[in-house]
Protein backbone atom coordinates (compact mmCIF):
# COMPACT_ATOMS: atom_id res chain seq x y z
CA UNK A 1 0.00 0.00 0.00
CA UNK A 2 1.79 3.46 -1.27
CA UNK A 3 1.22 5.44 1.47
CA UNK A 4 -0.08 8.78 0.55
CA UNK A 5 2.22 10.78 3.01
CA UNK A 6 5.37 9.36 0.90
CA UNK A 7 5.62 12.59 -1.01
CA UNK A 8 6.64 14.37 2.21
CA UNK A 9 10.16 14.10 3.03
CA UNK A 10 11.15 15.12 7.07
CA UNK A 11 14.72 16.54 7.55
CA UNK A 12 17.04 14.24 9.09
CA UNK A 13 16.25 15.42 12.47
CA UNK A 14 12.86 15.01 13.03
CA UNK A 15 11.40 12.80 14.68
CA UNK A 16 9.93 11.12 11.63
CA UNK A 17 13.29 10.18 10.43
CA UNK A 18 14.23 8.08 13.64
CA UNK A 19 15.19 4.74 12.97
CA UNK A 20 15.72 4.41 16.53
CA UNK A 21 15.00 0.55 18.41
CA UNK A 22 12.63 0.53 21.12
CA UNK A 23 9.93 2.17 22.84
CA UNK A 24 10.87 5.56 22.61
CA UNK A 25 11.66 5.77 18.57
CA UNK A 26 8.42 4.12 18.26
CA UNK A 27 6.94 6.91 19.60
CA UNK A 28 8.44 9.49 18.27
CA UNK A 29 7.84 8.08 14.77
CA UNK A 30 4.05 7.13 15.85
CA UNK A 31 3.34 10.83 17.08
CA UNK A 32 4.33 12.13 13.84
CA UNK A 33 2.03 9.79 11.63
CA UNK A 34 -0.67 11.20 13.98
CA UNK A 35 0.54 14.94 13.38
CA UNK A 36 0.07 14.16 9.72
CA UNK A 37 -2.79 12.45 9.62
CA UNK A 38 -4.37 15.32 12.04
CA UNK A 39 -3.60 17.84 9.67
CA UNK A 40 -4.50 16.51 6.47
CA UNK A 41 -8.18 15.91 8.30
CA UNK A 42 -8.01 19.67 9.65
CA UNK A 43 -7.09 20.62 5.88
CA UNK A 44 -10.39 18.93 4.91
CA UNK A 45 -12.56 19.75 6.93
CA UNK A 46 -11.68 23.03 6.81
CA UNK A 47 -11.55 23.49 3.31
CA UNK A 48 -15.01 22.34 3.13
CA UNK A 49 -13.73 18.97 1.37
CA UNK A 50 -15.22 17.05 4.63
CA UNK A 51 -18.44 18.75 4.64
CA UNK A 52 -20.24 19.16 8.06
CA UNK A 53 -22.12 15.64 9.23
CA UNK A 54 -20.20 13.57 6.60
CA UNK A 55 -18.95 10.55 8.74
CA UNK A 56 -15.07 9.49 8.91
CA UNK A 57 -14.84 6.00 7.40
CA UNK A 58 -12.11 4.75 9.29
CA UNK A 59 -11.14 2.14 6.93
CA UNK A 60 -11.53 3.73 3.93
CA UNK A 61 -9.63 7.05 5.70
CA UNK A 62 -6.60 4.62 6.53
CA UNK A 63 -6.19 2.79 3.10
CA UNK A 64 -6.48 5.86 1.28
CA UNK A 65 -3.94 7.78 3.31
CA UNK A 66 -1.66 4.97 3.76
CA UNK A 67 -1.78 4.21 7.30
CA UNK A 68 -2.45 1.97 9.87
CA UNK A 69 -6.03 2.66 12.52
CA UNK A 70 -3.97 3.06 15.34
CA UNK A 71 -2.44 6.54 14.40
CA UNK A 72 -5.75 7.43 12.22
CA UNK A 73 -7.98 7.19 15.39
CA UNK A 74 -5.33 8.99 18.30
CA UNK A 75 -6.26 12.08 15.22
CA UNK A 76 -9.52 11.72 14.90
CA UNK A 77 -9.98 11.94 18.93
CA UNK A 78 -7.39 14.87 18.71
CA UNK A 79 -9.57 16.79 15.94
CA UNK A 80 -12.44 16.13 18.17
CA UNK A 81 -10.72 17.88 21.35
CA UNK A 82 -10.55 20.71 18.79
CA UNK A 83 -14.49 20.73 17.94
CA UNK A 84 -14.24 19.28 14.20
CA UNK A 85 -15.26 16.01 14.79
CA UNK A 86 -18.08 14.64 17.02
CA UNK A 87 -17.37 10.98 18.20
CA UNK A 88 -21.03 9.53 18.79
CA UNK A 89 -20.78 5.94 20.66
CA UNK A 90 -21.48 2.95 18.29
CA UNK A 91 -22.00 5.33 15.34
CA UNK A 92 -18.45 6.36 14.88
CA UNK A 93 -17.15 9.79 14.08
CA UNK A 94 -18.81 12.78 12.12
CA UNK A 95 -17.60 16.11 10.54
CA UNK A 96 -18.64 18.52 13.40
CA UNK A 97 -21.49 20.35 12.23
CA UNK A 98 -21.58 24.26 11.60
CA UNK A 99 -23.00 26.27 14.39
CA UNK A 100 -24.29 29.95 14.37
CA UNK A 101 -23.61 30.15 18.12
CA UNK A 102 -20.24 28.95 17.72
CA UNK A 103 -19.18 31.68 15.20
CA UNK A 104 -20.96 34.56 17.32
CA UNK A 105 -18.60 33.23 19.97
CA UNK A 106 -15.42 33.25 18.02
CA UNK A 107 -16.12 36.65 16.31
CA UNK A 108 -16.83 38.01 20.18
CA UNK A 109 -13.86 36.79 21.44
CA UNK A 110 -11.42 37.97 18.00
CA UNK A 111 -13.47 42.08 18.52
CA UNK A 112 -12.02 41.72 22.30
CA UNK A 113 -8.15 40.28 21.68
CA UNK A 114 -7.18 41.60 18.39
CA UNK A 115 -7.39 45.03 18.58
CA UNK A 116 -5.60 44.75 21.81
CA UNK A 117 -3.03 42.93 20.38
CA UNK A 118 -2.60 45.40 17.32
CA UNK A 119 -2.72 48.32 20.00
CA UNK A 120 0.58 46.90 21.49
CA UNK A 121 2.15 45.93 18.10
CA UNK A 122 2.28 48.88 16.31
CA UNK A 123 4.79 51.09 18.11
CA UNK A 124 6.86 48.01 17.49
CA UNK A 125 6.09 47.28 13.66
CA UNK A 126 9.04 47.86 11.41
CA UNK A 127 8.99 48.30 8.07
CA UNK A 128 9.98 45.32 6.67
CA UNK A 129 6.58 43.87 8.86
CA UNK A 130 4.59 46.38 7.01
CA UNK A 131 5.89 45.82 3.33
CA UNK A 132 5.31 41.20 3.98
CA UNK A 133 1.49 42.56 5.37
CA UNK A 134 1.38 44.54 2.45
CA UNK A 135 2.46 41.48 0.01
CA UNK A 136 0.14 39.14 2.14
CA UNK A 137 -2.81 41.48 0.76
CA UNK A 138 -1.69 41.48 -2.75
CA UNK A 139 -0.94 37.58 -2.99
CA UNK A 140 -4.65 37.18 -1.37
CA UNK A 141 -6.92 38.99 -4.59
CA UNK A 142 -6.01 35.91 -6.48
CA UNK A 143 -5.58 32.72 -3.95
CA UNK A 144 -8.56 30.18 -4.23
CA UNK A 145 -10.59 30.18 -0.97
CA UNK A 146 -9.02 27.54 1.01
CA UNK A 147 -5.71 29.43 0.60
CA UNK A 148 -7.18 33.03 1.12
CA UNK A 149 -8.08 31.99 4.75
CA UNK A 150 -4.26 30.88 5.52
CA UNK A 151 -3.08 34.45 4.14
CA UNK A 152 -5.58 36.04 5.95
CA UNK A 153 -4.27 34.73 8.88
CA UNK A 154 -0.72 35.12 8.36
CA UNK A 155 -1.31 38.96 8.01
CA UNK A 156 -3.18 39.30 10.65
CA UNK A 157 -0.12 37.36 12.29
CA UNK A 158 2.66 39.63 10.71
CA UNK A 159 0.32 42.48 12.07
CA UNK A 160 0.41 41.14 15.72
CA UNK A 161 3.53 39.57 16.67
CA UNK A 162 5.66 42.44 17.67
CA UNK A 163 3.13 42.82 20.66
CA UNK A 164 5.19 39.87 22.06
CA UNK A 165 2.14 38.04 23.28
CA UNK A 166 2.70 34.61 22.42
CA UNK A 167 -0.04 32.81 24.66
CA UNK A 168 -2.87 35.54 23.32
CA UNK A 169 -1.41 34.71 19.47
CA UNK A 170 -1.94 30.95 19.97
CA UNK A 171 -5.23 31.60 21.09
CA UNK A 172 -6.02 34.40 18.60
CA UNK A 173 -4.34 31.47 15.70
CA UNK A 174 -6.92 28.96 17.10
CA UNK A 175 -9.82 31.07 17.29
CA UNK A 176 -9.02 32.19 12.95
CA UNK A 177 -8.44 28.19 12.70
CA UNK A 178 -11.74 27.47 13.63
CA UNK A 179 -13.30 30.07 12.04
CA UNK A 180 -11.74 29.00 8.37
CA UNK A 181 -14.44 27.01 7.55
CA UNK A 182 -17.10 29.84 7.76
CA UNK A 183 -15.02 32.27 6.10
CA UNK A 184 -14.35 29.49 3.41
CA UNK A 185 -17.93 30.04 2.45
CA UNK A 186 -17.64 33.76 2.82
CA UNK A 187 -14.74 34.53 0.32
CA UNK A 188 -15.94 33.32 -3.30
CA UNK A 189 -17.32 36.83 -4.57
CA UNK A 190 -15.39 39.40 -6.18
CA UNK A 191 -17.28 42.50 -3.66
CA UNK A 192 -16.20 40.55 -0.49
CA UNK A 193 -12.58 40.37 -1.48
CA UNK A 194 -12.47 44.09 -2.86
CA UNK A 195 -14.45 44.75 0.84
CA UNK A 196 -11.06 42.47 2.94
CA UNK A 197 -8.43 44.23 0.72
CA UNK A 198 -9.89 47.85 1.22
CA UNK A 199 -10.02 46.81 5.47
CA UNK A 200 -7.05 45.21 5.37
CA UNK A 201 -5.25 47.99 3.07
CA UNK A 202 -6.58 50.58 5.70
CA UNK A 203 -5.18 48.36 8.96
CA UNK A 204 -1.55 48.82 6.89
CA UNK A 205 -1.66 52.16 6.42
CA UNK A 206 -2.72 53.40 10.04
CA UNK A 207 -0.52 51.22 11.47
CA UNK A 208 2.53 52.97 9.34
CA UNK A 209 1.18 56.15 10.46
CA UNK A 210 1.69 54.93 13.75
CA UNK A 211 -1.87 55.62 14.45
CA UNK A 212 -2.59 53.09 17.04
CA UNK A 213 -5.85 53.91 18.73
CA UNK A 214 -7.19 54.66 14.60
CA UNK A 215 -5.72 51.33 14.03
CA UNK A 216 -7.04 48.94 17.39
CA UNK A 217 -10.42 50.95 16.04
CA UNK A 218 -10.00 49.95 12.46
CA UNK A 219 -9.34 46.30 13.35
CA UNK A 220 -13.09 45.90 15.67
CA UNK A 221 -14.51 47.51 12.37
CA UNK A 222 -12.92 44.62 10.18
CA UNK A 223 -13.71 42.07 12.92
CA UNK A 224 -17.26 43.52 12.86
CA UNK A 225 -17.99 43.72 9.35
CA UNK A 226 -17.19 39.66 8.75
CA UNK A 227 -19.31 38.83 11.43
CA UNK A 228 -23.30 39.13 10.49
CA UNK A 229 -22.18 37.91 7.22
CA UNK A 230 -20.58 34.92 8.30
CA UNK A 231 -23.74 34.01 10.44
CA UNK A 232 -25.67 34.50 7.39
CA UNK A 233 -23.63 31.95 5.37
CA UNK A 234 -23.20 29.80 8.31
CA UNK A 235 -27.61 29.62 8.87
CA UNK A 236 -27.45 28.96 4.61
CA UNK A 237 -25.34 26.19 4.93
CA UNK A 238 -27.15 24.29 7.97
CA UNK A 239 -30.04 24.60 6.02
CA UNK A 240 -28.88 23.23 3.35
CA UNK A 241 -27.83 20.34 5.35
CA UNK A 242 -30.74 20.16 6.77
CA UNK A 243 -29.33 21.11 10.30
CA UNK A 244 -31.41 23.96 10.84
Amino acid sequence: MTSHFSRMSAPSSSPSSSTADGPGGARLVRATAVEMVAADLRQRILSGKLAPGSALRQEALAEELGVSRIPLREAIRLLSSEGLVNLQPHRGAYVAQLSVDEVQEFFELRVQLEPWLLRLAVPQLQAADLARAEALVNEMDSAPADAWSRLNWQLHETLYQPANRPFALNIVRTLHEKSERYLNFRVVSVPQRLQARQEHMELIRLSRAGQTEAAATAMKRHIGSSVMEVITVARDQIDDAGGG
